[in-house]
């Protein structure tokens, strides 16, 4: 069993920055790839970006390619998105989520390839 928590939302000015931290608890989490998701009012969920287990290796959608960057730290069993040059539509909650399988560029979006889910955190870029 896995536990995420978020952190690290807020109320940021457009252009602005932050880092969103994932906590995770809970046995193997070397072995599981995150991600991070994020919903919007009145949209569905959509994943932005998504890290593997070993090779970290990284995926990221369009709408934030360039302005998002998702690193983890085994040591501390944390996963962070850091980003930039926020917009307005980039309010949303921000979810993390686990998965003990290998993510590809094919699949790391769809949400059944995930096991463990955080609770989010309300990222919100207004003036």
């Amino acid at each position: 069993q896995l536990q995420l928590v978020e952190s690290g939302g807020g109320l940021v000015q457009p252009g602005g920055s932050l880092r969103l931290s994932c906590a995770v608890t809970g046995v193997d989490f070397h072995y599981h790839a995150i991600g991070w998701f994020r919903q919007a009012p009145g949209k569905e969920r959509e994943v932005i970006s998504s890290i593997n287990a070993g090779d970290s290796s990284t995926f990221y959608s369009d709408s934030v390619r360039g302005r998002f960057t998702i690193s983890r730290d085994n040591a501390k069993n944390m996963v962070y998105g850091h980003m930039n040059n926020l917009k307005p539509e980039d309010t949303a909650i921000y979810y993390c989520a686990a998965s003990r399988l290998r993510l590809g560029s094919d699949n790391y979006g769809l949400e059944p390839m995930y096991d463990y889910w955080g609770q989010g955190t309300q990222v919100t870029v207004s003036s």
